[in-house]
């Protein structure tokens, strides 16, 4: 007979990964985008197609990242920005490399990894202090210490997220921790299902930063309640905002970043920024990521290629919720 627990823990689970679910492709992410009827038709419009990294699972994203959008589109005579997103890490990855967006909002280690594709930077998308790791753990777990955590599985959304797995790797491997023999590490997909392998007790600890952790309180407080925040790391720079400079024009990426900087300065752009859980955007260039180009370097040279860690990038059932 099942244990009436794990049934128990599985159907709320199923329940908030069906309340979450966005797309389970990028084509249905696509047709999922909004039509403004107010808006002139396309074929007249330059359209920007914005890249935004899977921070969220797609129909999250668009919530947040669709108003945007339209915000700036409706600034910019004769354009039109368009989200897509991505169901994962790898595939977003994949369109950096084949230069498929015109904007990008990527997280800080893509973004020094995208400029050889010819983006460059021009906001970065709120403070340093946000841009931090997170490990989560069970407040009934008996992990209170580094030490506890030897044996044990902890959940990660992907190697290439740099805030919410490899700041967190890294600051495990400075407390001691070999993270090849000492852990068993899972890249499960998502930061949704990073922190719910830990709610379901399928890891001891899982690895995430925290807009979605903010995002867990205010949406699913009954979640958050069994969680509380292990350890945190130091921040870095935060997600960037870019452009690919052969598509758009110079004077539309002043403006963007015009707009973008004064978001804090009018009700609307309050608004755009609480749906991103940020209080403002910077001004930024190249130089800003330099930070995040001698943390790599460090974490290579002492961890290595971190997707070796894991068998697998989808180790558990938790994982659909990336889609």
């Amino acid at each position: 007979m099942p244990n009436p627990t794990s049934r128990l823990l599985f159907l709320v689970f199923i329940g908030w990964i069906l309340s979450l679910s966005g797309c389970d492709s990028d084509q249905s992410a696509d047709q999922a985008l909004p039509q403004y009827a107010d808006q002139a038709p396309e074929s007249d419009k330059k359209i920007y197609t914005l890249g935004v990294h899977p921070l969220h699972n797609p129909k999250k994203l668009y919530s947040v990242f669709n108003p945007l959008a339209k915000y700036l589109s409706d600034q910019l005579e004769g354009v039109t920005i368009r989200v897509q997103a991505s169901k994962d890490y790898p595939s977003y990855d994949q369109k950096l490399a084949e230069r498929a967006f015109d904007l990008t909002l990527p997280n800080p280690y893509q973004t020094i990894t995208h400029y050889q594709y010819g983006y460059q930077t021009l906001a970065q998308m709120g403070t340093n202090d946000n841009f931090r790791g997170i490990i989560l753990v069970r407040k009934d777990s008996e992990i209170d210490q580094i030490d506890d955590l030897r044996g044990q599985k902890i959940s990660y959304p992907a190697p290439t997220a740099l805030a919410a797995t490899m700041m967190p790797q890294y600051f495990l491997h400075q407390q001691g921790l070999d993270l090849k023999s000492d852990t068993t590490t899972l890249y499960v997909g998502s930061q949704e299902s990073s922190i719910m392998n830990v709610y379901l007790k399928l890891t001891a600890a899982g690895a995430t930063w925290p807009i979605p952790w903010y995002d867990l309180q205010k949406n699913q407080p009954n979640v958050a309640k069994a969680l509380k925040i292990g350890w945190q790391t130091e921040p870095l720079p935060n997600n960037s905002f870019s452009y690919r400079t052969d598509t758009v024009k110079a004077a539309h990426a002043e403006k963007i970043q015009s707009l973008l900087t004064q978001l804090h300065t009018h009700e609307r752009g309050q608004e755009l920024l609480g749906l991103m859980n940020i209080q403002r955007v910077f001004p930024a260039d190249n130089d800003t990521y330099e930070p995040i180009k001698r943390f790599m370097q460090t974490f290579r040279a002492e961890i290595g290629d971190n997707a070796l860690l894991a068998e697998s990038e989808s180790s558990s059932n938790a994982s659909e919720d990336a889609k």
